[in-house]
């Protein structure tokens, strides 16, 4: 139902609701887990997390979940959605370095998650059935049994993704000499970041660097005036698409960590010119 290191969170975080309301003597309500996340006492960005995790674990045992939910709308209208920090982009020839230093299926799963702009809980995940296509010029990746691709429309656009170019024939080999796999890897997102924050080289990063690495060296791309259609970078992010060719949604702005190149790819100098 959800990737491991989701899973591990959640389970976490019920646990730390059991204790308290133990504590407070309080029966185990999603009223309760309201007054649990606000007397945590984090961040409103940790708010929403914490409702959005409560809200889903609620929902999963068969429990009542419509006061966290009301809670994590509330949260989200009073900005809590929109992140104070954002894991430190990751640059094409570090994550290189340190991925052909480790075992196949861990070098597998980061080349991949570099080469689609992906999660890497998202590429863990992956089973050998769902590579539709692999050649050394193109491999073909279908989403939809993921954890997160499984809630997901089965018809929506950015199920596919077509990898082409660099790395691809690398991919394509590694892909054949670990074929059948039920997972990618079983590094976890939560073992990543414990190993990185043991290495000199990838300290500082997180697993999520790798998709914000990615992303950012697209932009840059399109700021140096790449032709890259926005609602393909939309599609390849498997970000909700917003609609029009020329479109990017906040949540992909986001992922840009280079504001000049990201303002050159918003291509606002097209209109100006003529002011």
């Amino acid at each position: 139902m959800w990737a491991e290191s989701t899973l591990q969170e959640r389970r976490a975080l019920w646990r730390r609701f059991q204790v308290w309301v133990s504590q407070q003597r309080l029966p185990l309500t999603p009223d309760a887990a309201c007054l649990f996340i606000a007397a945590t006492g984090v961040q409103p960005q940790g708010l929403l997390t914490y409702a959005k995790a409560m809200s889903a674990t609620f929902g999963a045992l068969g429990l009542d979940n419509a006061p966290l939910r009301s809670l994590a709308s509330a949260l989200r209208n009073a900005g809590a959605a929109v992140p104070l920090r954002q894991a430190k982009p990751m640059e094409k020839d570090t994550l290189l370095k340190w991925a052909r230093q480790q075992q196949p299926d861990v070098m597998l799963a980061a080349l991949l998650a570099w080469k689609t702009a992906s999660r890497w809980a998202e590429v863990a995940a992956l089973a050998a059935s769902q590579f539709l296509l692999i050649s050394p010029a193109e491999i073909i990746v279908d989403w939809m049994q993921t954890p997160k691709g499984r809630r997901a429309d089965p018809f929506k656009a950015s199920r596919f993704t077509v990898v082409k170019g660099p790395l691809t024939a690398e991919i394509a080999t590694l892909l054949q000499s670990l074929i059948p796999f039920n997972n990618l890897t079983t590094i976890s997102t939560t073992k990543l970041d414990e190993l990185w924050g043991r290495s000199n080289l990838m300290r500082g990063y997180t697993a999520h660097s790798v998709k914000r690495g990615a992303m950012t060296r697209i932009f840059q791309l399109m700021g140096r005036g790449v032709p890259i259609p926005p609602h393909l970078v939309e599609r390849l992010a498997k970000h909700k698409e917003q609609g029009g060719p020329g479109a990017l949604s906040g949540v992909t702005v986001r992922y840009g960590a280079d504001p000049v190149a990201m303002a050159r790819a918003l291509e606002t100098g097209k209109v100006t010119i003529y002011l």
